[in-house]
């Protein structure tokens, strides 16, 4: 599909400057536009790049004045006006039509919703509830007394364990295993000893949980990930863990057990919090960070290991890049003063 400059720039609202008539056949990043796509600036770091790419056409912001060689469509939102167009120009996303496999395996008391699709090699296991139009992708594992709601996207080789909720529109990518036992053990007469883990996973409506990501059920009680939330791939949640609504998780974050994170807690890359802790609303954790203490609930931005505010792990990184030239003038004075 390709679109004139004049109709990109009616579909996103904007103001066109430059040739309407220009044929728009893709859109890329700015450093890897080539002739005849579109692309989007909107912070200003990236000018080098905007004044090198070769794109034909550039979404940039309302008030840009900038004199730059491709066209430009100036708007409200420039990022999201990229969006829209990548959306009108991908391919069609692909449709599962609704049915069972031959292959799939499922138990006579199960209960599927309309519009279910179930794909090949697909189990199935006695009580699961299965709401309309929901997917579950070849080779995934539905546990026994599984609940799983309508419109959910279930990928390929997911396993989802006995007694699991999953609400309305939850997204589950490959690789994802749901209520594996909890990590516990006790010692007794020097040994480890398995402590039953009993509890459920609930998983609320909207929630996104990305590729090879784990998400251990309750020892007892329940693993609660709420409303909204979106967590990437290769994510690690302990048991008995409650993760407020519309909160995001990047990857290779691990949260311990019995910690409870408030609503739109943002966690950067390989963050990691310990257990039975309470981070409340708002808290945004930098990546590689380390939570050895309750944050608060008002909300804050901290960094390193251990936490601490931003501002001040940033004035100890300078203190710590100044040392040399201190130890430099030290051994000066020391040298005068014939020590």
């Amino acid at each position: 599909m390709t679109f004139t400059l004049q109709e990109l720039a009616a579909i996103a609202g904007g103001e066109l400057i430059g040739d309407g008539r220009q044929v728009i056949t893709g859109a890329a990043p700015l450093a890897d536009a080539t002739a005849g796509e579109i692309t989007f600036f909107a912070v200003q770091r990236y000018m080098p790049q905007l004044r090198t790419t070769r794109a034909a056409a550039v979404f940039v912001p309302e008030d840009f004045r900038e004199d730059i060689a491709p066209a430009q469509i100036r708007v409200a939102n420039p990022a999201k006006a990229f969006e829209q167009i990548i959306l009108r120009l991908a391919p069609e996303p692909i449709h599962f039509e609704p049915g069972i496999h031959p292959s799939a395996v499922i138990a006579s008391d199960a209960k599927l919703g309309l519009g279910v699709s179930i794909q090949p090699h697909v189990v199935i296991e006695a009580g699961v509830t299965i709401g309309d139009n929901t997917v579950i992708g070849a080779n995934s594992y539905i546990g026994h007394g599984t609940m799983i709601g309508p419109d959910c996207m279930i990928y390929p080789q997911v396993t989802i364990r006995e007694r699991s909720i999953l609400g309305a529109r939850v997204t589950v990518h490959s690789g994802a295993v749901i209520a594996a036992d909890g990590f516990g053990f006790e010692i007794v007469e020097g040994r480890h000893e398995k402590v039953p883990q009993i509890g459920i996973v609930q998983i609320d409506d909207d929630v996104e949980i990305g590729a090879n990501s784990t998400i251990d059920r309750a020892r007892f009680g329940r693993t609660w990930i709420q409303e909204g939330v979106k967590i990437d791939n290769l994510v690690q949640i302990g048991h008995n863990v409650v993760i407020g609504k519309h909160s995001i998780i990047a990857a290779q974050c691990g949260i311990a057990g019995s910690t409870r994170l408030g609503d739109h807690v943002m966690m950067g890359g390989q963050a990691g919090i310990s257990g039975h802790l309470e981070i409340g609303a708002r808290n945004i954790i930098g990546g590689k960070t380390a939570i050895f203490k309750n944050l608060p609930p008002d909300g804050g931005v901290w960094w390193g290991v251990p936490a601490t505010p931003v501002r001040q792990a940033h004035e100890r990184l300078a203190w710590v890049a100044r040392l040399g030239r201190l130890f430099a003038r030290v051994k000066e004075i020391e040298k005068k003063l014939g020590i």
